[in-house]
């Protein structure tokens, strides 16, 4: 019966640490894969004017300042508004986003293509490319969901709709100006694959009617950790012209809320690890029970109590030691299943992700091991005190 619970008690061990670890890696590679996409398609830090309707003339100038900063890659200018898309008789409301392909920090944008490049975007570039473009010189880049909707595709023309206005002989009227799809990415978020547009930095500036204005400077940097020391530099560099905020900033309210999400599920699933430690109480009690005769014998021949409490200690050790070590590796052999083969797939309509991703960090697996450890120890400390007080008069007296 004692070997029975004390099976129950490596098992219970075993299985809260193995849910610890899966919730913990589904939390971390959420977390993760979220970063990266939202990385992916934004800047780590951007540098916009306190006035959205504003525009930054003097962006070069601007942008060799920001390089000469410690830690800063690369800084390029964009152009950023909402337009209505439209194209065989389907039109929707989306973002555009205006960039200079030729300029560094395209590469993660480009990982995310799936039939095209970025430097498709460039003028003239049709001419080249193996699509062979016939059509307008500037190009346009369409999220995959997007193109999907439209019906749009590679070689086809759209039509952009602008808020800024031009003069014609009916009176003002919005900016309107055709653009060929030349290619499509897919970054995994459905939200920016369906909503998500990139055209060239000179075409966008002219159907935004900007000139030779811009909406901000994106920046990137060698540590995307470090972003909070660098945007107080960049802060004090422009004399509060400008609105600095990084990536962290953007998305506070989202990572705080999957931070704490992650500290509660610790703490909520840390419980098993407690029943299981109940277990143990029991199994070491009862253990005691059946053993008084035993440690009475032992006691008589002159074992100590520190001797005594060793024994029952060590057995509580054990079993925390062997229900961790199966645990961790039931937890870390699923998660590797699980986020090798795409096991749970989520639909994109509803979730930012495809399917649901595992991450385990070796930190949280030396947290989770050594929490339940530390409890299967306190666990075994009650028991192994009352068998160090055993009177060995008394678990002898009838023998």
């Amino acid at each position: 019966m004692v070997s029975v619970i004390t099976g129950i008690s490596i098992f219970g061990v075993a299985l809260g640490v193995a849910a610890l670890i899966i919730v913990l890696a589904v939390m971390t590679g959420f977390e993760e894969d979220l970063r990266e996409k939202i990385l992916g398609t934004n800047a780590h830090i951007v540098v916009v004017p306190y006035d959205s309707a504003d525009s930054i003339t003097d962006h070069q100038d601007i942008i060799s300042r920001i390089s000469s900063v410690p830690g800063i890659q690369t800084a390029s200018a964009f152009v950023y508004n909402k337009v209505m898309i439209s194209h065989d008789g389907r039109s929707d409301g989306i973002i555009l986003k205006g960039i200079d392909p030729s300029r560094p920090g395209t590469e993660t944008l480009q990982k995310y293509m799936v039939k095209g490049t970025i430097g498709d975007l460039e003028a003239g570039s049709g001419e080249g490319n193996p699509e062979g473009l016939p059509g307008p010189a500037e190009r346009i880049i369409l999220g995959i969901e997007l193109a999907t909707n439209l019906g749009a595709r590679i070689g086809e023309s759209i039509m952009l709709l602008s808020s800024a206005s031009t003069m014609t002989p009916a009176g003002l009227l919005p900016k309107s100006r055709a653009f060929r799809v030349t290619g499509y990415f897919q970054s995994g978020m459905f939200e920016y694959d369906r909503t998500m547009a990139y055209i060239s930095l000179q075409a966008a500036q002219g159907l935004m009617g900007l000139k030779e204005g811009v909406s901000g400077i994106e920046i990137s940097v060698g540590d995307i950790f470090r972003t909070s020391s660098i945007v107080p530099s960049l802060r004090a560099l422009f004399s509060g012209r400008f609105w600095v905020r990084d990536w962290k900033e953007m998305n506070r309210t989202f990572f705080s809320a999957l931070k704490l999400e992650k500290i509660a599920m610790f703490i909520i699933l840390t419980l098993i690890v407690f029943v299981a430690a109940f277990n143990i109480i029991g199994s070491l009690t009862m253990m005691v029970m059946e053993k008084h005769k035993d440690i009475g014998i032992l006691k008589a021949m002159g074992a100590s109590n520190k001797s005594i409490r060793l024994i029952f200690l060590t057995e509580g050790v054990i079993i925390g030691i062997v229900g961790t070590a199966v645990g961790c590796l039931i937890g870390m052999l699923s998660c590797w299943i699980a986020d090798t083969f795409h096991l749970i797939r989520l639909d994109g309509e509803v979730y930012y992700i495809s399917y649901l991703p595992f991450k385990v960090r070796l930190t949280d697996v030396a947290v989770i091991c050594g929490a339940s450890l530390l409890i299967s120890f306190l666990a075994t400390v009650y028991p192994a005190r009352q068998a160090a007080r055993l009177d060995p008069v008394e678990a002898i007296r009838y023998e």
